[in-house]
């Protein structure tokens, strides 16, 4: 990560000097919609959910998008993630079941690149 520390960014919540969570997060943008912040990570360790602690990140998240000028804020969840799906539900989220996912990773992404 610190190698790519300059295509991302984050937040921390932190407590007693110990991280409890982290949203990490990057811009992106998509032709139908403009600037998009992509969060790519929510975590909160499991003893620290429920305490408000992923809304005040998310929050955080949401404001650093309005002073960018983002278009929209995206991110994905598994199907399986039941608590995570109704916070974003309460958030306001739209749940999309329309896309799916396309992903190529190493090493077909040097195999197609090299045709």
């Amino acid at each position: 990560m610190q190698a790519d520390r300059g295509h991302f960014d984050f937040f921390v919540a932190i407590s007693n000097g110990e991280v409890i969570g982290m949203a990490i997060y990057f811009f992106a943008y998509f032709t139908c919609v403009g600037k998009s912040l992509y969060l790519d990570d929510l975590y909160v360790k499991p003893e620290f959910r429920g305490k408000g602690i992923a809304k005040q990140l998310v929050n955080n998240v949401f404001k650093t998008a309005k002073s960018n000028n983002c278009k929209r804020v995206r991110w994905q969840v598994l199907d399986w993630n039941a608590n995570a799906i109704e916070m974003y539900k309460k958030l306001g989220a739209n749940l999309d079941t329309e896309w799916i996912n396309c992903d190529f990773v190493e090493p077909t992404i040097s195999e197609l690149a090299n045709g």
